[in-house]
């Protein structure tokens, strides 16, 4: 039976979580502080995490960072409203698994966690020497993506087309390339397809994430060991550029990289050879490398975060890709792809979108890129039961963006400012709901809840009821299905 952790500072969230997954044969571990958690995990191993963003003593992001020193082997999964949405991608860059955001729906939570547990990230390395067990036994995720199965597709605006262009002219040689772009835009999508446009497509293609890579294993997993070299290493671990030898290795958010690791990589790029920690003997390589990230390398070389001797020998071409938000045309033909990957994957037959749907596609500001969209495709696939995606099957803060940009109960600027603001927006909530008729009433409790970030306890303080009083009136709106 596999053990889920669920951490939430809302205790009607985890009485929920924990009666719905129990009802489907996990076992499950609610606790509402992260000290808890980390109190928990010190005895015990979870098969997966999922974890509130917001939590009253600390964040998912932090949180995220000791489970991954803990048990990386687990994989984890960030709840979060779409305020957080941003906050969410960057945490995914961190290793998180994926992210759901709030109101939560069943079938959604129960196919993330399945899909999460089943999906064997080590598959392509259970009998190769890099693969190694950790002290709870057992074997560690490693952070890279080997000739990943993933389809990519190639998006038709303005923007695209001319990367595509700097794509094929590049492809061909064997210089480094440096690849800007917000988290989520689909830079490791250009990157394949460098790879496959060139002289090494069907050697292998290595993904790594640098910033879900601890500073105390990156040497490690990016060089190798030999055995013995540091307490934990009872095998000879082969690193990813090994791996990746004669192919391509993708380095995504390489500005995170420690400066030590820098400078071994460095020397890997400088001779082409490398040496496994501990070990003595030079390795030649063949690798060609593509490096990634969300901000200007020569900015974090002027301010000492990475080595500039270093940049200018990844500074040999480089491709800007454009946020999702500034290739419109893009927008509609990614949500088709993602559209027919999640009809394969729930047996599914959602033709399209309806007229209103691709409007409102084609208008939201994507903070999350290409991550967001998929995730609010495959939300949206999951809750249809028509021949196109309706505007009700879409989040709330997608359907009212501008509405909730301009017309916010509270100025953002004045949120927290004094305890007579606090008290005059819960009286403001209290007598809309009052007198408020259903469908206005449905308004004022998603209004509330979205202040409370989807808490649901702060939501019926600022509503002034009690929580049983508001899971009552959320019954009454299948848009809250949360059981």
């Amino acid at each position: 039976m596999s053990k889920i952790l669920v951490i939430d500072d809302d205790n009607d969230m985890c009485l929920l979580l924990n009666r719905f997954l129990s009802r489907h044969g996990y076992e499950v571990i609610a606790l509402n502080t992260g000290k808890a958690a980390i109190d928990w995990m010190k005895k015990n191993v979870p098969n997966l995490v999922l974890c509130d963003f917001r939590l009253e003593d600390t964040t998912g992001a932090e949180l995220l960072q000791r489970v991954n020193e803990m048990h990386p082997e687990a994989p984890v999964i960030i709840i979060t409203g779409y305020s957080d949405v941003k906050d969410a991608v960057e945490v995914m860059k961190m290793g998180a698994y994926d992210y759901v955001t709030k109101p939560l729906f069943p079938d959604e939570i129960l196919l993330t966690i399945k899909k999460a547990l089943s999906e064997d990230s080590s598959a392509n390395f259970a009998h190769h020497p890099s693969t190694q067990t950790n002290n709870n036994g057992f074997a560690s995720r490693p952070k890279v993506k080997q000739n990943g199965n993933e389809q990519y597709i190639v998006g038709e605006s303005p923007e695209y087309t001319n990367i595509m262009k700097q794509v094929e002219l590049v492809a061909p040689t064997n210089y480094s390339v440096i690849i800007y772009g917000e988290s989520g835009c689909g830079k490791e999508a250009i990157a394949q397809q460098i790879h496959q446009k060139s002289k090494r497509a069907g050697k292998p293609f290595v993904a790594i994430d640098c910033g879900a890579l601890s500073k105390e294993l990156a040497g490690s997993e990016l060089f190798g060991h030999e055995k013995g070299s540091f307490t934990g290493a009872m095998n000879q671990k082969t690193g990813s550029f090994e791996i990746a030898n004669e192919g391509t290795i993708f380095l995504d958010e390489i500005a995170n990289l420690s400066y030590d690791i820098q400078i071994s990589l460095l020397r890997v790029v400088q001779e082409r050879k490398m040496r496994r920690v501990g070990g003595t003997k030079d390795i030649e390589l063949d690798v060609r490398i593509i490096i990634a990230s969300n901000e200007k390398l020569w900015d974090a070389a002027r301010t000492g975060k990475f080595r500039e001797d270093l940049y200018h020998r990844f500074n040999e071409f480089s491709i800007e890709v454009p946020p999702l938000r500034e290739r419109k045309q893009d927008v509609l033909l990614f949500a088709m792809h993602f559209l027919n990957q999640t009809n394969e994957e729930l047996g599914k037959n959602v033709k399209g979108f309806s007229k209103d749907v691709q409007d409102i596609l084609l208008n939201y500001v994507w903070y999350g890129n290409l991550r967001e969209l998929r995730n609010v495709v495959k939300r949206a696939t999951l809750l249809t039961d028509t021949p196109l995606i309706e505007v009700k099957s879409l989040p709330f803060e997608i359907t009212n963006f501008h509405k909730l940009q301009f017309e916010s109960p509270v100025n953002k600027n004045e949120q927290g400012s004094n305890a007579a603001t606090k008290q005059a927006v819960s009286n403001s909530f209290e007598n809309k709901l009052k007198t408020a008729n259903l469908d206005a009433e449905y308004e004022v409790i998603l209004d509330a809840l979205k202040q409370s970030n989807f808490n649901k306890s702060k939501a019926a303080k600022l509503l002034n009821i009690d929580r049983k009083t508001l899971y009552n009136k959320m019954k009454q709106f299948k848009e809250f299905n949360i059981e």
